[in-house]
């Protein structure tokens, strides 16, 4: 008796040591290997064993671009109202605030600049997490405003897209800032500054209808699904079977949608180095 309830105690320290072990320190890659976080961490975020490159959000893209992650936000007070009193499932100022609580961000895009290999930049990040990283009016504001800083201080501005499109529940509002992206960006180019887009998985809708595929120069993550309607739309909607490996990354780069597809790990560097040839081409 004596030995099984030592066992016991034993067991039960056990399990409230499992308890209190902190979430999220492992990560299962897509051919079902365990991996520590921070060794996902280490290598840039990508799945050592397939090379699958893990869905991130703006803080991790600026830790990894800005030098020694070292960077200051801009504009991280605007956020979206609800001008028409939208409601599907629940009212979108619900949402609003939900997301925010949720996610601790205020929209889906932030603002950000620093030094990315010596040079001063304007980075724009988009969050999927936050209601798909949808566009509405604040993220549109947030870019003519990271441009206008950019033309200000004479930097380049990258922009780095994961969006689902447009978002629905400010309807044309939405639209709209499709428009006032591009106006700003004919500003930027004329300031003879660079604009260049890191499409990431995945990027829909407006976004890659527009501002994403302005760039002076169009870089891709390797794998990344890119497009305007999902697959499975236009499927339905054709009423055939696509492609195979239809709106990856690889697939637009052999139709020359895009420039080049950038491991992550090479994306700071290929950065740096785009930046001085579309500096020196621009003069």
């Amino acid at each position: 008796m004596a030995w099984f309830r030592r066992k016991k105690k034993n067991i039960q320290t056990s399990t409230k040591d499992k308890k209190d072990t902190p979430k999220g320190l492992w990560y299962k890659t897509p051919t079902g290997k365990i991996i520590e976080t921070d060794e996902l961490k280490a290598n840039f975020y990508v799945s050592p064993e397939d090379d699958f490159h893990v869905r991130i959000g703006s803080q991790e893209y600026f830790e990894l671009l800005f030098d020694d992650g070292k960077f200051k936000e801009h504009d991280a007070k605007v956020e979206s109202k609800d001008p028409l009193e939208f409601t599907d499932t629940k009212a979108y100022k619900d949402r609003l605030v939900e997301m925010q609580k949720r996610t601790g961000l205020k929209d889906a895009i932030r603002n950000a600049t620093g030094k990315l290999d010596g040079k001063d930049v304007m980075i724009s990040a988009m969050d999927f997490n936050f209601i798909g990283g949808s566009l509405g009016a604040a993220m549109g504001e947030k870019i003519v405003r990271g441009i206008d800083y950019a033309i200000k201080k004479k930097m380049p501005y990258i922009m780095i897209t994961k969006s689902g499109g447009a978002r629905m529940m400010e309807a044309a509002l939405s639209l709209m800032q499709l428009a006032k992206v591009e106006a700003k960006l004919i500003q930027l180019s004329n300031a003879k500054l660079p604009y260049i887009t890191v499409l990431t998985d995945p990027t829909f809708g407006g976004i890659t209808a527009s501002f994403g595929m302005m760039g002076d120069v169009t870089f891709a993550e390797p794998g990344a699904l890119i497009g305007f309607a999902g697959p499975r739309v236009i499927k339905e909607t054709i009423g055939k079977d696509l492609p195979e490996g239809f709106q990856t990354s690889e697939f637009l780069l052999e139709k020359g949608f895009i420039d080049v597809i950038v491991h992550r790990r090479n994306l700071k560097g290929k950065l740096s180095q785009m930046i001085d040839f579309i500096i020196e081409e621009k003069k």
